[in-house]
């Protein structure tokens, strides 16, 4: 408590000052920021000066980050109220790792699945799966949250680097994307993948029943052209998938960090078995820093304690993420149910009341459509939103070099905007210009200035390839790891889904016309409407 008190009167004692101040210092730039592995995050752009970053990084270590990363990477049950471990690392671990889960080491297992996905994976990039028409063209994989999220995103990033089958990605129960989705593929030559632990998710599962029905018309037997992410065998059995192309992960991987193991499967497809290593090993890499480097000088625990500063500690409600790498237009998505998910949470890891903010709103659009959108607000508006900006030093289209130097001279224009803004003395100047005067000078003017002063930090790489993806994707789930142990939260569950879930599974049969008396009225009313708009 003390020292979150300590930092706040820090706060407020250097929140006027602007952060171009600090760049008195001519060593700040290097100063503040992480390199590692041949990422650098440049934090310099924040207020956040000396005093403020040895007390954050005090706060960590008061909070015990340290056994409790430990903890986390040895398979300790640190999502207490699952009582589970959280080893998502153990995905990606090197092969000569032991972990032990209640005294079995796991490893063995995870590799021997991880084979199984592999072999399985190059049976239909080489076409010795086939469908009934012949070798695999499409894949469609069916899955929602976790099994969605990660995997579409990963794919769409790596376009670069597909060499399989195309892949598609179908979440959402609305009867519009598995329509859209199927409508062009052949159902002869098309590989399902159906993504879900239990088999029993209800938008999953009403879209695969979907999909295999659309198979059937011209599929003999559509479960041969069936695969899935699962640990319930029978379920599998029962809707016509072989064992053999089952493969389940354990409850200690949530489905928001799952995209390294079998979730990751249409991946695994798309770029083959060499990629997908790299996108460990990136991981891994990631892995490894977080774990060894001094806290000062460790990304995941630095981006954490920046969002910290400015969430908890300056009130900034809202964090945006601006990828100028139109591959990652998924990421934002992505790290909204990953932050969100796992840090949106209103009470200790005691069930006491928590007494200050938990995670920020995460949102985000690749660069630069976002500059002809919503930077508006962010350069002009009366709230303030700390900007991360992501950018590759390198594309991937050398015949194209002139559009990425373009790309990163927007990246990096936009941040130096923040920082530094337009004064109304500026403003006045480019009006005078114009041949402005007086009153509708005055006028003009104001319209034109900028107030600066606006955090940002910079994620810069050299190119998107699936090892800095892999990178990227790690520091970001340490991150949230970090935030979640300052704020002792755990970040691990996510009880928050279910209400709406439970609520939703109830409501099925009053659309069809059973008794909605014990409804509040606005509920009522609403079924009413559903009801008398489909007879």
């Amino acid at each position: 408590m003390s020292n979150w008190n300590e930092l706040a009167r820090h706060q407020r004692a250097t929140e006027a000052r602007h952060i171009q101040e600090l760049f008195a210092d001519p060593d700040r730039a290097e100063a503040f920021c992480v390199q590692a592995d041949g990422m650098r995050f440049d934090y310099s752009k924040t207020n956040i000066d000396e005093t403020g970053r040895a007390l954050l990084v005090r706060m960590a270590e008061d909070a015990g980050l340290v056994d409790k990363r430990a903890a986390m990477f040895t398979g300790a049950q640190i999502n207490q109220t699952e009582g589970r471990a959280v080893l998502h690392t153990a995905l990606r671990a090197a092969d000569d790792t032991v972990i032990e889960v209640e005294g079995e080491n796991i490893m063995p297992e995870l590799r021997a699945i991880r084979a199984r996905a592999y072999a399985f994976a190059q049976d239909v990039r080489a076409g010795r799966f086939v469908g009934q028409g012949g070798p695999i063209t499409d894949v469609v994989n069916i899955g929602i949250g976790g099994s969605d999220l990660g995997p579409a995103m990963a794919t769409l990033a790596l376009a670069p680097y597909h060499d399989g089958p195309r892949l598609h990605y179908v979440s959402n129960v609305d009867g519009a994307h598995i329509a859209d989705t199927l409508k062009d593929l052949d159902p002869e030559t098309t590989l399902v993948i159906v993504a879900s632990k239990t088999f029993t998710t209800i938008e999953t599962m009403t879209n695969a029943r979907t999909a295999r029905d659309w198979m059937a018309e011209r599929v003999a037997d559509p479960g041969a052209q069936f695969a899935a992410v699962s640990t319930a065998l029978d379920k599998t059995a029962e809707f016509g998938i072989a064992h053999e192309r089952v493969f389940g992960f354990a409850d200690w991987v949530g489905g928001r960090y799952s995209v390294w193991g079998p979730i990751g499967l249409g991946l695994m497809i798309a770029i083959g078995a060499e990629g997908f290593a790299e996108f460990l090993a990136g991981a891994r890499a990631m892995d490894t820093h977080f774990l060894n480097a001094p806290l000062d000088q460790n990304m995941p625990v630095m981006l954490a304690l920046v969002g910290i500063w400015h969430n908890q500690l300056c009130g900034y409600a809202t964090r945006a993420v601006l990828p100028y790498d139109q591959r990652l237009a998924r990421l934002p998505a992505y790290l909204q149910q990953l932050e969100m998910e796992s840090n949106g949470k209103r009470v200790d890891m005691d069930g006491r009341d928590l007494e200050r903010q938990s995670g920020p709103v995460v949102w985000g659009e690749p660069g630069t459509n976002g500059q002809h959108a919503f930077y508006q607000l962010i350069h002009q508006g009366t709230r303030i939103v700390p900007c991360e900006f992501l950018l590759a030093a390198k594309g991937h289209e050398p015949a194209l070099a002139h559009h990425h130097r373009l790309l990163v001279a927007n990246c990096i224009a936009q941040s130096e905007a923040l920082l530094r803004g337009r004064s109304l003395e500026e403003a006045r100047a480019i009006m005078a210009k114009k041949g402005l005067e007086g009153a509708e000078l005055e006028r003009q003017a104001r319209h034109r200035v900028f107030a600066g002063n606006r955090p940002s930090t910079t994620l810069i790489y050299p190119c998107l390839t699936p090892f800095v993806l892999g990178q990227i994707i790690g520091l970001y789930e340490h991150r949230v790891f970090v935030e979640g142990v300052v704020l002792g939260i755990n970040s691990f569950d996510q009880w928050g889904v279910e209400l709406g879930k439970e609520l939703a599974t109830a409501l099925g049969p009053l659309l069809e016309g059973a008794d909605a008396s014990d409804k509040d009225p606005s509920t009522q009313a609403l079924i009413s409407f559903v009801r008398n708009q489909q007879d």
